[in-house]
């Protein structure tokens, strides 16, 4: 091992030391759309649910046949496993009465948790027919769902303000919706910042944050920059010079992700929401860490 990955080793002990024992996580997976993904996706599936996360979500795309895929795994999910699926249900481009079919298939599924969104404007459409808060409301009417929405610290791409964006977030949750899931984020001021304001306009959900382990920069800057992700200075120089080194950047992201979650639990957040790509590698050995593991799940 060399010399850069056993400091950051020691950064990570270091960086334990003083963090509380009683965290609680979730994990998103998208659904795949090659029998290699479908693999990979499960293998991740099976080697995460020992953690005893309080929910897994699985995304959903504009069309067809990735809303098919999505069905597809959260039946299986149901199927094959102890988890509680919770899936992402989008108003884009859908019709009310699809969306009603949607609705009543997943409760005859017996999901009870649905996280609700806008969905991506499709090409050459200027304003969409209904939006996240319109969403939650024909779900709350539907049917007695919990229902999580999407939160952005650093504020949604396409709003005017950030007190637009703020606005928008109370609106769904003056429509029923109970919690928020952040946007991945690597300033944790931004979120403590984005958690007070959000108490200061009377929205009294629960925020969590979403926390996205980074292994490859390059990769991440794809992902941040169309979501309004403000990249850090300092997180380009961590990874600096790394590009052959995956072991290093491996032991570099679960630092950078340890090191937010202990600032983030020393301000009272104790649920967190891993974005894991459908990796479980990383994911795992950071739950590890944390002190959240298969033999103390067990009862």
């Amino acid at each position: 091992m060399s010399l850069s990955a056993v400091s950051q080793v020691e950064l990570l002990n270091q960086n334990l030391a003083d963090l509380p024992n009683d965290l609680n996580v979730s994990f998103e997976f998208f659904p795949p759309s090659t029998d290699k993904m479908y693999e990979t996706l499960w293998s991740s599936i099976e080697r995460l649910q020992g953690l005893n996360p309080k929910f897994v979500s699985v995304t959903y795309g504009a069309n067809a046949s990735t809303r098919d895929r999505t069905h597809k795994v959260i039946q299986e999910i149901i199927n094959k496993t102890s988890l509680t699926p919770v899936p992402h249900l989008t108003c884009i481009d859908v019709e009310r009465a699809e969306l009603l079919e949607i609705v009543n298939q997943y409760w005859d599924m017996g999901i009870r948790h649905i996280l609700a969104l806008r969905g991506d404007v499709p090409e050459g459409k200027v304003k969409p027919d209904l939006y996240a808060e319109d969403l939650v409301a024909f779900l709350r009417a539907v049917h007695d769902f919990e229902i999580t929405v999407a939160a952005y610290p650093e504020v949604h791409p396409e709003a005017k303000s950030a007190q637009s964006d703020l606005i928008a977030l109370k609106r769904k949750v003056d429509a029923g919706a109970s919690q928020a899931i952040t946007q991945f984020f690597f300033d944790v001021d931004a979120y403590l910042r984005f958690r007070d304001r959000c108490a200061t306009v009377g929205i009294e959900a629960e925020i969590i944050p979403g926390i996205l382990p980074v292994t490859n920069y390059q990769t991440l800057l794809k992902f941040a920059g169309p979501q309004n992700v403000k990249v850090p200075h300092w997180l380009d120089k961590r990874f600096e010079g790394l590009d052959n080194d995956p072991a290093t950047r491996q032991l570099l992201g679960a630092s950078i992700a340890i090191d937010m979650i202990r600032l983030l639990r020393k301000e009272g957040v104790k649920d967190f929401h891993f974005y894991t790509l459908n990796r479980s590698e990383l994911t795992y050995a950071l739950c590890h860490t944390l002190g959240i593991r298969e033999s103390l799940t067990k009862v």
